[in-house]
């Protein structure tokens, strides 16, 4: 029997500027991966942020895991999170930077670590600075981070920015491998192809509204 672990009703968002997000409903499964497409500035990454309790919605409710966000619990647990460029340390290396960040959770040791940027890609004992990393470097350790305390959820704003053909394959594996492990994920993507190959529902956000579309 399938199972929602988030559930969005009837969300929306104000700014001075304008409205983000326009009475947004939408349900999605535990152990899928779900697609969100759009123009920039369509709202996908105000969603992202409402969902994981960045920003509040004007109205309507979110629920993860069974928390209502800004109510039960101002950041929902156990998620994963990439929204926007990741930012590190720059006079750090990736290892370092994502030692400190695991340090405020306290969940995870350092062979933890190493194994996550392994899976993405990178060498844990590299002493180059972030500030040295190219974009693709930047956006595997962003990816690292979200999985290396091995979440429930992971929240994708454009995971493959930045990665060459080569590295948009791996990511590509990756994602599915975690998919088999029963995570969940939303992720966003300007790539059709990401979105054809990787994902299981696909919505499509313009101007704030959100349409689930047929694949």
């Amino acid at each position: 029997m399938s199972e929602n672990i988030i559930t969005i009703t009837n969300v929306s968002k104000y700014f001075k500027e304008g409205t983000a997000l326009k009475d947004v409903t939408i349900a999605f499964e535990k152990g899928k991966i779900h697609g969100i497409i759009g123009r920039n500035g369509s709202g996908k990454t105000v969603l992202f942020k409402c969902i994981c309790g960045f920003i509040p919605p004007s109205t309507g409710e979110i629920v993860v895991n069974g928390k209502v966000i800004g109510k039960d619990t101002d950041i929902p647990d156990n998620v994963g999170i990439i929204i926007e460029a990741p930012g590190f340390l720059p006079n750090y290396s990736g290892f370092k930077n994502l030692c400190l960040l695991a340090s405020i959770n306290h969940k995870i040791k350092k062979d933890a670590i190493r194994a996550a940027m392994i899976k993405v890609g990178l060498d844990p004992n590299n002493k180059k600075h972030v500030s040295k990393y190219s974009m693709g470097m930047r956006q595997r350790l962003g990816i690292a981070q979200a999985i290396m305390e091995n979440p429930e959820i992971l929240i994708l704003d454009e995971p493959m920015n930045g990665l060459d053909l080569a590295g948009v394959k791996e990511i590509r594996e990756l994602l599915k491998d975690l998919k088999d492990e029963g995570k969940t994920i939303i992720l966003s993507s300007h790539n059709s192809e990401d979105i054809r190959e990787l994902c299981d529902t696909v919505c499509e956000m313009d101007a704030g509204i959100l349409n689930i579309k047929q694949i």
